[in-house]
């Protein structure tokens, strides 16, 4: 009898875990490097909160000690990433489809979670034509050949420092039965590097069975870019010895004033002094 109550006490004196939600994403950049991306997420008073400091493990095709690819540790955005090794080349080349698990390490707060991403080997190819026209394509391994892919949604966009920018006003394009898209590049006052060069992207984002594509080209279309400094120059915000000479007469001026007052104080001062010391008859 005590036996049972005193399992039911600490039964509920544990503490209850809260549910963790991963998410699994994978990225092939430029046909060139593949990684994964694990998001952990947990819901706290009715709001989905990111979680950091969460332990994965990723591994392809299953999680066993065999498939394991590395671990990784999410960050404050409660992401983990893991670029594919070389050493998974050969089980990466077995199949055109692959399974990818990611697998949350256990703690106080989270029990072990797991996430897949089931993905289909496919890649983008992107050239240019005559008229600033933007030609990408779409194309998946099937058996030992890439065969083009009708229906794919894609964007084209230009890169920038805070964002891409969409090449038109065309948010995104389908694939025809060719597996193509043409779009054409509308952004003609756009400012390119000092060689008045841009760099195009073509994105497939969140693809149910592709996952997210990504390839770049570097194109002559960008407008010159001359860098112009005003560091010699004299401005407000200018850098020591430079302010504006209207500024700096001010400053001077009120500085000379204060200390005209002082050395007057002073004098008067020792003025006074000297009378006291030298009283009248």
């Amino acid at each position: 009898m005590f036996a049972i109550l005193f399992s039911s006490v600490d039964v509920f004196s544990q503490e209850a875990k809260n549910d963790l939600l991963l998410n699994l994403s994978y990225f092939n950049n430029n046909n060139s490097y593949v990684y994964l991306k694990a998001t952990a997420k947990t819901k706290i008073d009715g709001k989905f909160q990111l979680v950091k400091d969460v332990s994965v493990s990723f591994y392809i095709n299953k999680d066993s000690a065999g498939n394991l690819l590395g671990k990784a540790t999410t960050n404050d955005k409660g992401e983990a990433y893991l670029l594919v090794p070389a050493s998974a080349k050969d089980a990466w080349n077995k199949s055109a489809k692959h399974g990818f698990v990611a697998v949350s390490t256990a703690t106080k707060q989270f029990d072990e979670t797991k996430a897949n991403a089931d993905i289909t080997k496919a890649k983008l190819q992107i050239d240019t034509a005559e008229g600033r026209t933007v030609k990408v394509k779409v194309i998946e391994l099937k058996d030992t050949a890439w065969v083009p892919v009708k229906g794919v949604e894609l964007k084209v966009a230009v890169k920038r420092m805070d964002g891409d920018l969409n090449i038109s006003e065309t948010q995104s394009y389908t694939t025809d039965s060719t597996g193509a898209i043409s779009a054409e590049f509308k952004r003609d006052s756009l400012p390119g590097d000092i060689n008045s060069s841009l760099i195009l992207v073509a994105k497939v984002e969140d693809n149910d069975q592709y996952g997210n594509l990504s390839v770049e080209k570097t194109v002559p279309w960008g407008s010159k870019f001359k860098y112009e400094t005003n560091f010699y120059n004299r401005t407000l915000f200018a850098r020591r010895g430079q302010s504006p000479m209207w500024l700096e007469l001010m400053a001077y001026s009120i500085i000379l004033a204060v200390w005209g007052v002082l050395i007057y104080l002073i004098i008067q001062l020792y003025k006074i002094k000297k009378i006291g010391r030298n009283p009248l008859p």
